[in-house]
C-alpha cells in the first residue's frame, strides 16, 4: 500500500488550496475519484518552487523512476515498461516487476535505495481525498473449522477526520526517455507502520501512506531537514482517532459510482483495545 488514491477536489476547494484562480485551468487532473497506482498515469503533487518558500500543483507520473544512470538502468520507455510489468532478461530469466509507486519510510534513506537523493533533495506532497486498501479475512472452513488459504478481501475507502484533502508525504525524479527525449516528473508516496485503525484495514501488510499535518507538510517541503529529520517525518504515524472510513462495494473499482458505502453483514468490526469498536462513517 498506497497504490490506490483519489483525489476528486471541487473548484472552490482548489482555489482554497492554491489561491490562484488561474490555474483551474489544469482542473481535470483533480478530478478522480480512484487513481490506480498500476495504471502509472497521473497524480496531483504539490511540488516546492525552488528557491521560494511556494509551491505550484502538477500531475507527476504515480511511478518514481529511478535516475537511469544507477540501478535498475531504466533509460527508455521500453525498459521503464518492462521493468513494471516484468520481463525475462538476456539469460531468460523472468524479473519481477517493481514498480516503484511506495517508498518505504524505515529504509529511504538507506545508502543502497533508490529514493535517498530524492528524499534528500525533492521532498513533495501528493494530495489525497481518500485511499484505498483491502482488509484480508480468512473464512473458516466449515468441515474442519481451519481458516481456509484464500482470503475473502474487503474493500475500505480512509480519510482523514474533518478534512476534505489532505497531504502524503511524497518524493519526486525527474525522468527523460533516451530514445524519444521525453522529458517527465515522477513521484512515490511513503509509506509507515500502520496505526492502530489501518494494522486492521491493511492487515497483510500492516503499512500506510504517510499522512501529514499543515506543519509536518509545510516542514517536510520547505524544511532544510538533517537525515535525522527527514527519517522522522517520513515515518510519522497519523493517529487512529483521525481517520475515518467505509467499506465499499467489492467491484467498486467498475462502478460507475465507486465511492457509493456498502455496508457487509458477515463482515467483523474494527476494534481498538480500551475503545471498543469503531464502526465505518458513512457520508
Amino acid at each position: 500500500m498506497c497504490y490506490y488514491n483519489g483525489q476528486k477536489v471541487t473548484k472552490s476547494e482548489y482555489i482554497r488550496l492554491k489561491h490562484l484562480e488561474k490555474l483551474v485551468a489544469n482542473y481535470k487532473f483533480l478530478n478522480r475519484d480512484v487513481i490506480v497506482g498500476f495504471d502509472f498515469g497521473q497524480t496531483a503533487v504539490l511540488k516546492p518552487i525552488e528557491g521560494k518558500e511556494d509551491f505550484e500543483i502538477v500531475p507527476m507520473e504515480w511511478g518514481f523512476i529511478p535516475d537511469a544512470l544507477g540501478w535498475p538502468f531504466i533509460e527508455t520507455r521500453e525498459s521503464c515498461n518492462n521493468i513494471r510489468k516484468g520481463y525475462n532478461d538476456a539469460r531468460g530469466k523472468y524479473q519481477q516487476p517493481l514498480n516503484f509507486l511506495n517508498a518505504v519510510s524505515e529504509e529511504l534513506l538507506f545508502k543502497n535505495k533508490v529514493y535517498r537523493k530524492a528524499a534528500l533533495e525533492r521532498r513533495c506532497l501528493i494530495l489525497s481525498t481518500g485511499f484505498y486498501d483491502w482488509r484480508h479475512i480468512f473464512p473458516k472452513n466449515k468441515r474442519t473449522g481451519l481458516p481456509l488459504k484464500t482470503a475473502v478481501k474487503y474493500p475500505y475507502r480512509v480519510m482523514v477526520r474533518d478534512r476534505e484533502y489532505f497531504y502524503m508525504a511524497g518524493i519526486w525524479q525527474p525522468w527523460t526517455d533516451a530514445d524519444t527525449g521525453e522529458m517527465i516528473e515522477t513521484c512515490a508516496i511513503i509509506t509507515t507502520e500502520a496505526n492502530e485503525v489501518m494494522a486492521q484495514i491493511h492487515n497483510s501488510k500492516k503499512r500506510m501512506p504517510t499522512i501529514l499535518n499543515d506543519d509536518l507538510a509545510y516542514e517536510w517541503m520547505f524544511g532544510k531537514l538533517s537525515e535525522e529529520r527527514i527519517s522522522e517525518i517520513a515515518k510519522h504515524q497519523v493517529p487512529w482517532q483521525e481517520l475515518r472510513f467505509t467499506t465499499l462495494k467489492k467491484d467498486f473499482l467498475s462502478s460507475h459510482d465507486p465511492l457509493a458505502e456498502y455496508e457487509y453483514h458477515d463482515l467483523s468490526p474494527i476494534v481498538i483495545p480500551g475503545a471498543g469498536e469503531i464502526k465505518p462513517e458513512l457520508f
